[in-house]
């Protein structure tokens, strides 16, 4: 290929890499794509979807019910978004989850939208490619839970919160305006996963006016208590909150907002537990693989400082960061309320990336750690104690094939060309590197993971379910077992008659309650079973020996 051929083509990828036209394709990349290709993951998408299953079910819109049970982990936001794409599309994996992937592409068009205006068209699309293709961004953005859905509200609110105080600076006649629109997402935040999504927003705005002085402070305080702003919040939030309470009394507001609230922040809920620097050390799993990049971008930080808009969104980061940090229960997706900034600033200082190491490791050590993982299985198969673990190590083996292979490998082969294509921005080869990240991670390993995770709980729901018998579940947390049997699956010990499902380790305890001769499976595969239980022997029966 000649000289001029060469600089063509260059010239092209580097117009194609900034263009708004790169956007559409990357958002179905990222969040549409497989979309419904792989079955739910418990417990989360299984919890909610069988919630929003049952509200359809019941036609009990207004609390939510898992197994029967009444569910205050959430608001009923996400609930109503997921009845409204199933009662349209029906009850499937991609209907549960577009909610979350409609919700995570308008995240992504209002942070475009607000870069844009701020600062450029080319640092608007710079962000965007960086959010959308950030690894965890991806995960909630095809998850079917309320985390994209949440983070869409929590981020107009703040962008609105830095218009508003433009529009006040100025004087402007659209502050009001704005104003009213702080307080809806506030509302439809507060609908979607409660006090976090106020919180934030009065939190940072707060600190940010501190900051810059006395005048800013009043605008603030003009904002927080201005009654309308309040009212418009109340009146969409309100009504939901009040009718759950006449439907439950004080039991959704005593389990949700003591224990899911405070009860997460002051003790440990379902056993996630973290080491201080937790969230340290996550940031630059959760956002690869733009780790180094941010490592780039750190130096900058007095200079980001000093800009209005950068403090504001450093501030808006840092918030969360400190503030989940010191809380007892942390998850990884808690960070995200503060990566919107983030992804801003490293779009913003991506001049400052230079070092092509830095910039490119990251993606290698992620696709070196894949490469590896079938290496692995098998030692810790061996050296695993519970039953169910070495069940799925073993069926790990199995599905992490030849073609698995053959596909990291190719991705690993396309970074080390990053490597050495000089002439492509380095910022740009990094996002190229992201898109391999996707095509690895959604093409190759989350269809395998979920394949030795959830299929089997999948094929036994609708064995199950064909089979038409009394079903209980035994000691076993697999909600989306009840998604796929359409049925709720009380947890119970089981009389004869009953399918069980279970989780293999289980068993044993099941032989305690019936003899082996009683019980009969129907299924087994990876890490959970299927098992009928016979009727007892009557006394005038005599074995057959024969």
């Amino acid at each position: 290929m000649n000289s001029s051929h060469l600089a063509f083509r260059l010239r092209l990828l580097d117009g194609l890499l900034v263009s708004p036209w790169m956007l559409p394709l990357i958002l179905w990349l990222v969040f549409f794509w497989q979309l419904g290709g792989s079955p739910l993951y418990d417990l989360d998408e299984g919890a909610f979807t069988e919630a929003t299953r049952e509200m359809l079910a019941s036609g009990n819109f207004i609390t939510p019910h898992k197994n029967g049970q009444p569910r205050y982990d959430k608001p009923v936001m996400i609930y109503w978004l997921q009845a409204g794409s199933v009662a349209l599309l029906g009850l499937n994996e991609f209907a549960l989850r577009l909610p979350s992937a409609i919700a995570a592409s308008l995240w992504l068009l209002a942070l475009w939208l607000f870069v844009r205006q701020r600062l450029d068209t080319e640092t608007a699309t710079a962000a965007a490619l960086v959010m959308a293709l950030s690894l965890e961004i991806g995960l909630i953005g095809k998850a079917a839970v309320a985390d994209a859905v949440l983070n869409l509200f929590i981020a107009l609110a703040f962008f609105d919160v830095y218009r508003y105080r433009l529009a006040r600076l100025a004087d402007s006649p659209r502050a009001r305006g704005l104003l009213w629109r702080v307080y809806l997402w506030l509302g439809l935040g507060f609908l979607t996963k409660g006090p976090v999504a106020v919180f934030f927003p009065l939190v940072v705005s707060l600190l940010y006016a501190l900051t810059m002085g006395w005048r800013e402070v009043k605008i603030w305080l003009g904002a927080v208590f201005e009654p309308r702003g309040w009212l418009v919040f109340l009146a969409v939030a309100a009504p939901w909150y009040l009718a759950i309470y006449l439907d439950n009394g004080l039991g959704f507001f005593q389990s949700f907002f003591l224990k899911h609230n405070l009860g997460r922040f002051g003790g440990v809920i379902h056993g996630h537990e973290g080491f201080p620097g937790y969230y340290l050390a996550m940031l630059p799993l959760v956002i690869l693989p733009f780790s180094g990049w941010l490592l780039a971008v750190l130096p900058a930080l007095r200079r980001i400082w000093v800009d209005p808009f950068d403090r504001f969104l450093l501030l808006w980061f840092l918030t969360v960061l400190l503030v989940f940090s010191f809380s007892s229960t942390k998850l990884p997706h808690y960070l995200v309320y503060g990566l919107t900034p983030l992804f801003i600033l490293l779009a913003r200082y991506r001049e400052r990336l230079r070092n092509r190491w830095l910039a490119l490791l990251p993606a290698v050590v992620l696709v070196l750690v894949l490469l590896a993982l079938p290496l692995v299985l098998g030692p810790l198969a061996e050296q695993a104690n519970r039953l169910h673990e070495i069940a799925l190590f073993e069926l790990g083996r199995e599905v992490l094939d030849g073609f698995y292979v053959l596909g990291i490998l190719s991705a690993l082969a396309l970074l080390i060309g990053l490597f050495l294509a000089h002439r492509v921005a380095l910022w740009q080869r990094v996002v190229l590197a992201g898109v391999i990240q996707t095509l690895v991670v959604y093409g190759l390993l989350v269809p395998r993971v979920f394949e030795v995770m959830q299929a089997p709980v999948k094929e036994a729901a609708l064995l199950a379910r064909q089979l038409d018998a009394p079903t209980v579940v035994y000691h076993t947390s697999m909600p989306s077992f009840s998604v796929y049997r359409q049925a709720i699956t009380p947890d119970r010990d089981p009389e004869p008659g009953d399918l069980v499902f279970l989780r293999i380790d289980k068993l044993e305890r099941l032989r305690e309650l019936y003899p082996p001769e009683q019980l009969e499976t129907l299924y087994q595969r990876g890490a959970v079973a299927l098992v009928r239980v016979g009727e007892r022997p009557t006394a005038t029966e005599v074995p057959d020996h024969g």
